[in-house]
This record gives structure tokens, sequence and C-alpha cells, in this order.
């Protein structure tokens, strides 16, 4: 099937064909349908796999065919929520794309921004609201936003919204908007946790779950090497060295890890980016944009990024820390290999780490595959650093000695 055969309005097939979307996939394909027919869906599906476009053609559509038969209706129609800022203006990016040549008005609505100019523009009029928690219930407080027209809610990546702490904000939401709406829950895992929530927020529902054995999707070529904590910095500078037009994103745990790599990787003369949620929201914002139009290629960020953030063309990602949530696994990797393209993630895993990494492997249910590398190869790559502050001979000494060998490596 082919997104021209849907029974869509001909302004939103024609910018379909300009983005280049031809055939839907899985889940856009089990997902549009009974949305434009009405139906409540709760869908579940792996990262990069489509799931905004699978709410986002319908629902633009759905809003787009009311909004020319009661033209008068003002108000909020479809409200779709999300957990971070980041998801917020990025999915507001892609409805505002795929409405371009219809009537539909679109609107990214967060926090860390001024409000007045937000304000004018909900004033002018907008048909469907992308917003985070609390910025949206921060406007209806002050009566600055109307939600009691909505005929559509999309609850978008539902699991993360749990994760920190949404659960309530959900629960509130149903307060202000109608009973009789329809509901869009969308999540990349499901748990008793979600199912609980999900029952609670939407009536029979149309269940769809796109979820293989191996949650990481067979576009990404994924393994691990055994590296020592303090010796990932050199490994990073050798991938970064050897793959110099790679575009990578680098997770690490902490911020104030973020902040010591791309350190790291200035004294070795590589320039890259730190992303995390001590960084001003209008920063944060331009960070991602030099990373998406290449201007940086290395991203160096905690896992504020490692859900929903769509990056075209990605070429690796690098595990600097091995994830403690073993979920955040695949969805680190999922940066990458989206679509229909190829991808490769790459963990470097410390002997302390050892205990995470068997976790992962329970979670996905699979084994991932070890690059073996000897003593010799791996000197080398530490040798090889231009971090002056690094005394190398004295660990190839300290090795030397272990071996009970003389011969230099």
């Amino acid at each position: 099937m082919k997104f021209s055969d849907y029974n869509i309005s001909a302004d939103i097939k024609k910018q379909l064909v300009v983005l280049g979307f031809n055939r839907p996939t899985d889940i856009q394909f089990k997902a549009i349908k009974p949305i434009l027919d009405g139906e409540d869906v709760m869908a579940i599906a792996q990262t990069g796999t489509g799931k905004t476009a699978a709410f986002a053609i319908p629902t633009i559509d759905m809003v787009g065919r009311a909004k020319a038969k009661y033209s008068k209706g003002k108000g909020v129609k479809c409200l779709v929520l999300v957990p971070t800022r980041e998801l917020a203006k990025q999915i507001a990016g892609v409805y505002h794309d795929l409405a371009k040549y219809t009537k539909v008005k679109t609107f990214g609505l967060y926090g860390g921004v001024e409000q007045e100019q937000q304000i004018a523009t909900l004033n002018n009029g907008i048909d469907i609201l992308i917003a985070t928690p609390g910025r949206m219930f921060d406007l209806i407080s002050q009566g600055a936003l109307d939600v009691t027209s909505v005929k559509q809610l999309v609850l978008d990546e539902a699991d993360l919204m749990l994760d920190l702490g949404f659960a309530k904000d959900i629960t509130d939401v149903l307060k202000f908007v109608p009973q009789k709406r329809q509901t869009l829950f969308f999540s990349a895992t499901i748990s008793r946790k979600i199912k609980s929530l999900a029952y609670d927020v939407v009536k029979n529902p149309i269940r769809i779950q796109i979820s293989p054995k191996n949650p990481v999707a067979k576009t990404i070529s994924h393994a691990i090497v055994m590296v020592e904590m303090d010796d990932k910095r050199f490994f990073l500078e050798n991938m970064a060295k050897e793959y110099p037009d790679y575009k990578m994103v680098v997770f690490v745990r902490t911020k104030v890890r973020a902040e010591r790599v791309v350190a790291a990787m200035e004294r070795v003369q590589i320039s890259s980016e730190a992303l995390h949620g001590g960084i001003e929201q209008k920063d944060r914002f331009a960070i991602l944009d030099n990373f998406r139009d290449g201007d940086n290629k290395i991203l160096i960020t905690t896992d504020v990024a490692a859900r929903g953030i769509d990056i075209p063309n990605v070429d690796m990602v690098i595990n600097y820390d091995i994830p403690d949530v073993s979920e955040n696994y695949v969805h680190r990797c999922g940066r990458t290999g989206r679509g229909n393209k190829r991808g490769q993630a790459l963990s470097f895993c410390s002997p302390d780490e050892v205990v995470l990494l068997e976790e992962i492997e329970k979670y996905t249910g699979d084994t991932i595959d070890r690059y073996e590398m000897d003593k010799t190869e791996y000197l080398t790559i530490v040798k090889d650093t231009q971090d002056g502050s690094y005394n190398w001979k004295a660990l190839i000494d300290e090795a030397n000695k272990e071996d009970g060998s003389d011969d230099e490596w």
C-alpha cells in the first residue's frame, strides 16, 4: 500500500511526495486507518519506526476536514503531549512540514522560552498544539490556553513521561479536555504501569504492537569493546580520527562527564559539543541545530537525547558509558539506523560495567558482539593519542612488567 492510496487530503499527499514519503512503515500502516476511522489507539513500537508520522498524518487530515466543515469553530482541536522540550520542538516541526499545503495551524509549546510570543501565537488561533505538560498547565492556569475543544488527545513517548514523573499531569489533563474525544497512546515500551495508565486514558482501543524479539533495530550493527575507564577518551579520539566525516552521538552517564569528555577532545584538537540538562534551553536547541546541520559532527550527550530525538544521518552511536537502565541502550542505539538507513553502535565497556552489559543482554535477549582486541592493538591506540598530559610510556612499561617481557609494544 502507498500513501497515495489512503483517504487523506490531496494537500497532505502532495507534501508527502515532496518529503519523500512513499510507502508507510509497519506502525504507520497499522495505525493510520484506525485513527482515521475515529478509533482510540494504543500503539507500542520501537524507536525509529516512524511513530510521529503515524499519528501526525491522520490527525492533520481529520482536523483539516473538520475545519473546512465548521469554519467558525475556534480553539485547539488536537493536543499532543510529549515529555521534553526537544521532542516538542521536533514533533512540532514534523507537523509543520506535513501540514504545509493545508490550512491547519500547528504550534509547539514548551518551557525555557518567553511566554509572551507563545500567548500571542495562541491568540491568533491554533488547530494542533504540541506541548510539554509544564508550560501547558501554566498557560491554562493563566487563562491563556483553552483545551476544552480538543477532539484528539495524543500521548507520545508515554513510557518516558512516566519515568519523568508526569503520571499526575496525564491524569490532570483529562479534567480539562472533553470526555468525548479520540485518544491516541504511543509508547516505545510496554509494562504493567504503562498498561494501567493506557486503559485509564483510552476506551476500547485498537492495540498495535511492533516489537521484534531483539528490540535493537535490524538496521543497526552494534558491538562491545572492552576498555579501561580511564582509557575511554583515547578510544573516542581514535574513532573520531578514524572516521573524520562521520556524524557521531556519544552517550555518557552524567552532565559532568559530558563536559569532561568535551574538554578531553579539545586537548587533542577534536571539535565536539556537550548537550545535557544543565544547559540553557535556547543553547540546547542551538547545539542540536548545529549537529543536524553538520556544523558539529560529534555530540557528547547524556540520556536527554536518547529518546525520540530524530537527527538525520547519524553514522554512529558510541556508548562512552554503558547505560545503567537497560532499555536506554536500545533507545541510544536507535539514534542511528533510522528508517531504512544503516547505522553502527559501539560501546566502551570497562570491567566495572560488565554487570550492566549482562543486564542489557538479558533485556534484549541476545548476546552483543565483542570486538576482540589484543594488547598490541590496545596500547597502540593509547600511544597514538595527542594528549600530552598522559604518560602512555609508563602504562606500556607497567604492562611489560605484568607480562614479564622487555619487548616494547
